[in-house]
């Protein structure tokens, strides 16, 4: 998953930009609000982490902005701002959580996963098809209850997969969500860590549409990650 961290404390940007990225997040850092429109504006994201105080453009201006462009990329909002009118304000922008700082990370990661289970409409973590069973909280894998350990950069690409069930990715996409700004992209990445995903997993649940890309079935029962 892809995501934006707009927030101009370096001490607080190096170490959320880490803890993302051991947790498998493509994470693009800005640091003022203007620069946070443009990458907005010309990327796609699945997630921002906002701060409120930002030079040049206030961060609930930078939220209004988006929200008024129709964009409903989730917002987490993240700001020293602890007063009730503040919080409120923030939520009446647009936001859909919000979290004060200081923050504990694993709180921060947490509450970042539930809003991409949000935004894709599911309520439970766990997907489970044809005997593979996937937690996405927990990051646990089982293949015919046996625990499989996938790679970082395995997970990077199966988890868009399974956030929309049925949905085609194509390998651009995949991309997109596997790789930051820093990152050099390969031009077979994705198809080398699919086939990775494929000897662990089985063939059957990543769907290969020829010519479109990838997609992951639709779990039995309606159950969905």
């Amino acid at each position: 998953m892809r995501l934006l961290l707009v927030e101009d404390d370096r001490m607080i940007g190096e170490t959320v930009l880490d803890c993302l990225s051991a947790d498998g997040y493509a994470v693009d850092w800005v640091r003022d609000g203007l620069a946070a429109e443009t990458a907005l504006q010309g990327n796609p994201y699945d997630i921002v982490l906002l701060d409120l105080g930002l030079p040049r453009k206030d961060g609930l201006e930078v939220l209004r902005g988006l929200r008024a462009r129709k964009d409903r990329t989730p917002v987490l909002v993240a700001t020293a701002r602890d007063a009730v009118t503040q919080r409120v304000a923030g939520l009446d922008a647009g936001a859909d959580d919000y979290i004060v700082k200081p923050y504990d990370l694993d709180e921060l990661l947490a509450r970042i996963r539930a809003l991409l289970r949000r935004s894709a409409g599911r309520a439970e973590p766990v997907y489970e098809y044809m005997g593979v069973s996937i937690n996405t909280a927990t990051k646990e894998v089982l293949v015919e209850g046996e625990p499989v350990i996938l790679s970082a950069r395995e997970w990077a690409v199966l988890e868009p997969l399974l956030a929309r069930p049925g949905m085609i990715l194509s390998r651009a996409q995949l991309e997109e969500k596997l790789f930051s700004w820093k990152d050099e992209v390969n031009s077979n990445a994705v198809e080398v860590y699919i086939h990775g995903l494929r000897k662990k997993l089985g063939n059957a649940l990543i769907q290969n549409v020829r010519g479109v890309g990838y997609l992951i079935p639709k779990a039995h029962g309606g159950e969905q990650a």
